[in-house]
């Protein structure tokens, strides 16, 4: 739980990066890694015989996972983390899904 609150309050706080721009190569780094790990884990599910809707959410809780995993790490690290890193994940997670749920079945 405090993990959560802990990702809840990333970029909130009066201290938060003042580097920390809505556009940057991090921020194309964190679209294209979670779109990289949607996309292998929609299609690792599919290939073990998962359905499609079923491998859809199966991805984007994994994807989650990462994204969220790796902001803790940074918590705990030294690093930086964001909540602005995490909507760059989710946007490259939501894009790789819209592509997969209308493609062919």
């Amino acid at each position: 739980m405090r993990g959560f609150l802990l990702v809840l309050s990333l970029g909130t706080s009066p201290g938060a990066r003042a580097d920390d721009g809505w556009f940057s190569a991090d921020k194309a780094k964190h679209f294209l890694s979670s779109a990289f790990v949607q996309s292998l884990a929609y299609g690792s599910l599919r290939g073990v015989g998962v359905s499609h809707g079923a491998a859809l959410v199966g991805a984007s809780v994994t994807t989650a996972a990462v994204g969220v995993g790796k902001e803790l790490y940074d918590a705990r690290s030294g690093g930086d983390p964001s909540m602005r890193d995490l909507a760059w994940d989710a946007a490259g997670a939501g894009a790789v899904s819209l592509l997969l749920a209308h493609s062919a079945r």
